[in-house]
Formats: C-alpha cells, structure tokens, sequence
C-alpha cells in the first residue's frame, strides 16, 4: 500500500476492528497529503501529537469550511452549530449554551446529574439480572447516555426510535464531503431540526425547566439565538450527547474485557474508574477524526506547507498513540500519568460535553465491572459500526455467569 492511500484504508469499513496498526503507518510522515478518505479530492493528515495540538491551538486553522475550497460540497443546511465555526461567532454560541449547562448560572449543574445517572445505570443493570448473554451497546451503553440526553434537553424518551434513525445515519456519514453520503448527511439534518423545531415551539407555549425550554425562552449578555442557530445546537447536542458516550462506554468494556487484570484490580480498586475511562479516551477513542479544519493562510506544520483552504483531517487516535508523547503507547494502562490525551480534542473547541460523558462512562463501567460475574466476550472483535469517525462497536455480546443484584450498594464515580 502507499503511503498515500492509508487513510482509505481507515475509511474502509473492512478495517474497523482494528485501525492501529494503519494510524502507526500514517504517523511515519507526520502531515502527508492522502487520497480519498473525506473527500474525493483528497486532504493533509495530521497524526502526530506535537503537530496536532499545534493545530488545534493556532487560530489560522479555521473549523468553518465554508471558508475553503469545499464550499461546493457543502449543500444542506448551513454548518452553523458552533463547533462548525470560528471566533468570535463560535465563542458566542458557546456561551449562550454554556450558561444553561453549567457556570455562571448553572455552576454545579452536571454535579447535580450523579445521582440520576447511577439511578438510570442500575436501573439498567437491574433488568439483565437472571439473564447470562446479552448485547451490552443495546442494553446500557446506549440506552444510558440516551436517557440522560433526552432529560437533560426534554427531548421525550417514547420518540427514541425516530431520532436513532436520524442520529445514526448523521455518525456513519459525518464528515464525508462526496455527493451520496453528503445527501444521506443533509436529509438526516433536516428531519432532526425539523422535529426539534416543532418541540421548540411547544417549550415556547408551555415553557419548563429543561435546556431546550431555557435555550428558546431565555437570553443573556450576549443576546439569545436565532432559529437556525437553535436548531443546530439542539441537533448537535441531541446526536453528540448520546453517539460519542455510547462508544465510549462500550469500547471502555471492551478494552477491559480484554486486559481481564485490568477488570479485577477495578473490581478490588472503584477509584481507578477516573484513570482507567482516561485510558479508555487514549487508547480506543470514541473519536478518531476531525474533518472539519481548513488554513485561512498558508500553515507551515512541521515541515510541510498546507496551503490556504484545503481540507485538513487531524487523525487524534493517531496522535494519542504516538510515542514520542507517550511511553508505551498500544499498551493499556489504566493508572498512567499526564495522560494529556485527545479524546475529547483540545483548543476553542475542546468538547462540550466531556464532563458529562467521563461520568457517564465512570458510573457505567463502575456498576458492570462490580455487578457482572466473570463477564466475557462472545466474539472478539465484535461487528463494528460503519463510520469512521465516531468509532464503537454496533454490538457487544457477552456472557456472563451471573447479574449481582445491587443490594443497596452504591457504586460511586471518584
């Protein structure tokens, strides 16, 4: 294989299982130009660490590809949730969301969200007991995260069955700049701010205290948001806040599934649940691409020039593998140190909802790895989901000789 081509080889679906080994080839030439993947007009890669955090952090790369060359590409409704922009109009977004999701107003907001999340995550353990097989994604990491999503926004649980279809057709084409997926991309868009839509002008007759209800009917100092602004954000927030924690949760049992001494001390030691979902976001990230960057001027990364307003695709699960950032990298370590890793990406646009994904995944793997007895996999590698960017298992069998009942035990995130 060239050099140039290993990046459709991470986009095809045949090498889902395990895509390290590719990322490895890819960061033997830190930023190179690579055919296909995104776009079939190609893109620079970036993969190392170094180079990487230096784009995140230089505000010459734009995350508005409108303003590259792909503007073509770009039909649908316009990229206006703010992870989709720059300053100042991204920070101002930010800030309108921010404020009803934590400080100034709300400062302890997901704080607050721990002991619904562990009532959710037991309820959801409970159902397995007396069961010894069952598909974990379907069962709690899914069903967790999309739970808390839908009362965190007020997004009612009976139409989950509509918005997956619309989520999951969103995380297999996110990021693909040609026609077919491009379009599957847009009509998905439309459906899930359409009937976002119409939930907003219902919190705007009968108002309540959830975030969709507070992002439609309240301001702030820096006005409040318009119509399309509110919908993407709704939309960005409804299809992030369950798609990354669910691969995150899934791909954390996963790992430890397969490092069964990682398993038992978590078992004897619930504190390292922190360290080990830190891990689990270097070692088998839930994200794996950025697609959306594009230089405003000529950028010199390393030794190489990317031109103004090409595409350029930051390869994180790449660059939180490189070892020289890392000792050992394949190596899963739940205990390491500064484990500075790019699992929920880094600069301006570092993710939104991390704080509520790490517990999440902490209270979840803490309740399964205490509550299933001698837990183990019915096919390794499992079938995996078809996107390359939001990466995570489509199914996780496992048997188990027992489901422990609780017994009024509480299994605390640290």
């Amino acid at each position: 294989m060239r050099h140039e081509e290993i990046l459709q080889a991470i986009y095809d679906p045949a090498n889902r299982a395990n895509p390290y080994p590719l990322f490895a080839e890819l960061r033997r030439v830190p930023v190179s130009w690579q055919e296909g993947g995104p776009s079939s007009e190609g893109t620079f890669v970036v993969s190392t660490y170094r180079e990487i955090d230096a784009i995140l952090h230089d505000p010459r790369i734009s995350s508005d590809l409108r303003k590259g060359e792909h503007t073509a590409a770009l039909s649908g409704p316009p990229p206006n949730a703010f992870i989709q922009l720059d300053a100042p109009e991204h920070d101002r977004l930010r800030r309108l969301t921010m404020r009803h999701f934590g400080p100034p107003d709300r400062p302890n907001y997901v704080g607050q969200l721990v002991p619904q999340i562990q009532r959710v995550t037991r309820a959801l353990v409970d159902d397995l007991e007396g069961e010894r097989r069952f598909d974990l994604v379907a069962r709690v990491s899914y069903s967790l995260p999309v739970a808390l999503i839908c009362a965190i926004l007020g997004v009612p649980r009976d139409d989950q069955a509509k918005f997956h279809v619309w989520a999951d057709t969103m995380a297999r084409t996110a990021g693909r700049l040609t026609p077919e997926p491009r379009a599957e991309f847009n009509a998905a868009n439309v459906a899930m701010r359409e009937y976002l839509g119409g939930l907003v002008e219902l919190r705007r007759r009968t108002p309540s205290d959830d975030l969709l209800s507070r992002m439609a009917n309240e301001g702030g100092p820096d006005g409040r948001m318009n119509e399309p602004d509110l919908l993407a954000t709704m939309t960005l927030l409804l299809v992030a806040g369950h798609e990354t924690t669910t691969n995150l949760i899934a791909n954390g049992m996963l790992t430890l599934l397969r490092h069964p001494e990682a398993l038992a001390r978590l078992r004897r030691e619930p504190k390292l649940v922190v360290g080990t979902v830190e891990e689990v976001l270097r070692y088998d990230p839930p994200v794996q691409l950025l697609t959306n960057r594009t230089p405003l001027t000529d950028v010199t990364v390393g030794d190489v020039t990317i031109p103004k307003g090409v595409l350029v695709t930051l390869a994180l699960a790449a660059g939180s593998r490189d070892p020289a950032r890392f000792r050992e990298p394949d190596r899963f370590v739940p205990d390491r140190e500064d484990n500075a890793h790019f699992g929920f990406g880094s600069g301006t646009h570092y993710c939104f909802g991390a704080p509520l994904a790490r517990l999440e995944a902490q209270i979840a793997l803490t309740e399964l790895v205490q509550r299933l007895d001698r837990p183990r996999l019915v096919v390794d590698p499992p079938p995996y989901r078809e996107g390359p960017l939001l990466r995570g298992p489509r199914e996780l069998f496992i048997e188990v000789d027992e489901v422990r009942s609780a017994g009024g035990r509480e299994w605390l995130a640290a």
